[in-house]
Parts: structure tokens; C-alpha cells; sequence
């Protein structure tokens, strides 16, 4: 009888390990850098080239991005960075990202359609850069913290934007399609 309890016991203790509900549990979509730990400095190579000044180091250049964790469900993924100091003031949007995608590399193109990742889309930045996609930092007299958030969307195209979207509309677009999301901050 002892024999069959402490055979039991080690039964019911190796189901439980081997079925715990954190085990079970998936991982949590998290969006993370190579370039900067989440709440740390931007290198300059992010910041903005027209923001005053001739410093050779800034060269606005996209951050490299990874995401992990993402939902099954998902069908593609977007992209929006903003500077949470200025009005959530959208710096880049980048989407129609392959659900196969697992991150970005450091310096998307900056045109409409950027060869990498292919099929991808970015919208047309408003500011004084006038250009397509990442606009880095350009707080020359101030530290700003710069929000990435990674969007897996419920489609696989955002039909509705185009070459000429705003930022605005782009970023309530990729909000309603949004299904999860998963974030990292940079200080610049």
C-alpha cells in the first residue's frame, strides 16, 4: 500500500509539471532591438539629418526590430513609432509587413515600397524631411522618449491607405485591424 501511494504521488506530481497551465501558456508578443534596450539611449544613427547641426554620426536610419510571441491569427503586421513628449507625433509607419516577417532590418528603405521586407508599404512622412517612411529624432535641445509599437493584424493588406495616406489615418487604420500589439520605448 505505501509502494502504491508513493507511485501515485509521483504520478500526480509529474502531471501536475507537465501540465501546469504556465507551461501551457504562450509566450507574450514582445517587440524588442539590437540597436537599444526598451527605455534606453538611441544611438545617433536613428536620429534625424535635419535637425540642425552636421553631426556625421546622425543618419536617420531605422532602428532594427524583432517581434516574437506574435498571435496565430495573425495575418501581417504594422509598424507605428511616435514621440510621446510631442503630441504622439507619428514619426513612422510602416505596414502590409508578411505575416512570415520576424522584425525589420536597420534602415528600411525610405520609399513607398521598400524591397525589404518585401511587399511592405510605408506612408509618406509630413515633415520638414519630406519623405517616405522613418523619420528619426530631431529634439536637438530635449531627451524625448520614442514609442515602436508592432501591430498583427486581423488582414494581410490595408486596402484602404495609399501612397498619399496621412499619418493619421494610416495609424486608425492599422488600429481598427490591430488584433495584439506589443511595444518598446527609446530615449532620444
Amino acid at each position: 500500500m505505501r509502494t502504491t501511494r508513493i507511485v501515485l504521488c509521483a504520478l500526480l506530481a509529474i502531471w501536475a509539471v507537465g501540465f501546469s497551465p504556465a507551461a501551457a501558456a504562450p509566450a507574450a508578443f514582445a517587440l524588442s532591438s539590437t540597436a537599444f534596450a526598451n527605455g534606453g539611449l538611441m544611438p545617433k544613427v536613428h536620429e534625424c539629418t535635419s535637425g540642425g547641426g552636421n553631426d556625421p554620426a546622425k543618419k536617420n536610419e531605422s532602428p532594427p526590430l524583432a517581434w516574437s510571441g506574435a498571435p496565430t491569427a495573425a495575418k501581417s503586421y504594422a509598424i507605428v513609432m511616435r514621440d510621446l513628449d510631442n503630441a504622439n507625433l507619428i514619426h513612422w509607419v510602416i505596414y502590409d509587413i508578411p505575416v512570415s516577417a520576424t522584425g525589420l532590418p536597420q534602415n528600411v528603405q525610405h520609399v513607398y515600397q521598400p524591397q525589404v521586407p518585401a511587399g511592405s508599404r510605408q506612408i509618406y512622412y509630413r515633415g520638414s524631411a519630406s519623405l517616405y517612411g522613418y523619420q528619426g529624432p530631431c529634439s536637438p535641445s530635449t531627451v524625448n522618449t520614442y514609442e515602436f509599437v508592432v501591430h498583427a493584424l486581423n488582414r494581410a493588406t490595408l486596402t484602404t491607405l495609399n501612397s498619399s495616406s496621412s499619418t493619421q489615418t494610416a495609424a486608425r487604420a492599422i488600429t481598427a485591424a490591430s488584433i495584439d500589439s506589443a511595444r518598446i520605448t527609446g530615449e532620444s
